[in-house]
């Protein structure tokens, strides 16, 4: 895939449909072991013996933290953070993304050395997003696809984005997908009706530990929506 940066000019980078679960794999265990010697001597780990060369290609993640509880198998998020734009290779960016969500989450204090045991790693690769473009923007929910899509809401200096799992994991349909991108730009719930606010999308793809240090899945999140929310 390809993308043309601010200067006009192609970039290559790496779609989410062009990995393998091997390659998920690979990138989960990074971004724990990129936690892990952060946490430990402050240093930011340097990627060796990367699997795939593709995966020394541009590309976007976000790196999703959450503290499982092994009595109820109840979880709770515990940081969240990533990049929208293919600033590094996929696997700086996966290992940039995975620190930055465990000690830079404004919402939460850093996580400590100890919670690692406690703590599930998904990593989410994404493609570079779209402005929807509709005359009517009543139509924007029928553009949408739940399990699939991600969306960014954008005026000004109002930015907001939602990653394809939420939705899945909130049983939300698409128009309240919307107004909750909304709400996480800072805008109103219905500011997806103002012709002056852009809605992009993009496909992600997600892959996570079943438990800390343990199996890693590529979520099937349409098949996870139809069976949660019974659709």
């Amino acid at each position: 895939a390809y993308f043309i940066n601010l200067k006009g000019v192609f970039m290559d980078y790496i779609h989410p449909s062009e990995l393998t679960l091997e390659d998920g794999v690979y990138l989960v265990k990074l971004a724990r072991q990129a936690i892990e010697k952060y946490l430990k001597t402050s240093e930011r780990l340097k990627p060796v013996d990367v699997s795939n060369p593709k995966l020394l290609k541009k590309g976007m993640t976000f790196t999703t933290l959450e503290t499982i509880d092994f009595e109820t198998n109840r979880t709770s998020l515990r940081g969240c953070i990533g990049f929208l734009t293919p600033l590094y290779s996929l696997v700086e960016s996966v290992i940039e993304s995975a620190i930055e969500a465990a000690v830079n989450d404004p919402r939460f204090p850093p996580v400590e050395e100890w919670e690692l045991d406690h703590i599930l790693i998904e990593v989410s690769i994404l493609s570079i997003p779209i402005e929807f473009k509709v005359e009517n923007r009543w139509e924007l929910p029928r553009q949408v696809v739940i399990g699939k899509h991600g969306l960014v809401v954008e005026k000004g200096w109002f930015k907001g984005t939602l990653l394809p799992v939420v939705p899945v994991e909130y049983c939300w349909d698409e128009e309240t997908f919307l107004a909750e991108t909304c709400s996480k730009a800072g805008l109103n719930p219905d500011c997806w009706l103002d012709p002056s606010v852009k809605i992009y999308y993009y496909e992600g793809r997600a892959f996570k530990e079943l438990k800390p240090r343990g199996s890693v899945v590529d979520r099937d999140l349409n098949k996870e929506y139809r069976e949660i929310c019974r659709v």
